[in-house]
């Protein structure tokens, strides 16, 4: 079976061997997509594992992937003439937002994280910090405890009378 698309690993092997001789970016309803010259045959770049074409929503996305990603710097045809930026139905994905919001959140704790291990090994290394010794809290913990204790002792002398 012939396939009808031209995948990205298959794309970037043939642009190696110099066998693109040119690339067209076409509008599409909802995107922009990708035709590749290959001798006198046209064929769109396609979405990896299926033989579906593959497109881009923004022009700049599209360009930006075929000069980074392809290292293709020239592109033949712009035509713009079927584009549209009505939505295609099926192109939303409701999860992609939730998990960029978690990814940027996840980016920002690991960047206060680190800033706060940053700031706390800063101040260890200071000389003018105050250091307490291990005795010293240990003694603070057992007055505390104490304390408690007689709180709560305390407060069980209360409920029992009240009763």
């Amino acid at each position: 079976m012939t396939s009808q698309t031209v995948d990205t690993a298959m794309a970037r092997r043939l642009v190696g061997a110099m066998a693109i001789q040119g690339a067209s970016i076409i509008g599409q309803p909802g995107g922009w997509s990708v035709m590749l010259k290959l001798g006198k045959v046209e064929k769109p770049l396609g979405v990896q594992r299926t033989d579906k074409p593959r497109t881009w929503r923004s022009l700049d996305r599209c360009v930006d992937f075929l000069k980074n990603e392809l290292h293709l710097a020239r592109v033949d045809l712009l035509d713009a003439t079927l584009h549209s930026d009505a939505a295609v139905a099926g192109k939303g994905r409701s999860d992609a937002a939730q998990r960029m919001r978690q990814a940027h959140q996840a980016a920002a704790y690991d960047k206060w994280f680190r800033a706060e291990v940053a700031r706390g090994l800063q101040e260890a290394d200071d000389p003018a910090t105050p250091w307490v010794s291990n005795e010293a809290v240990m003694a603070e913990s057992a007055r505390r405890r104490a304390a408690w204790r007689k709180g709560a002792a305390s407060d069980k002398g209360v409920k029992g009378q009240t009763s």
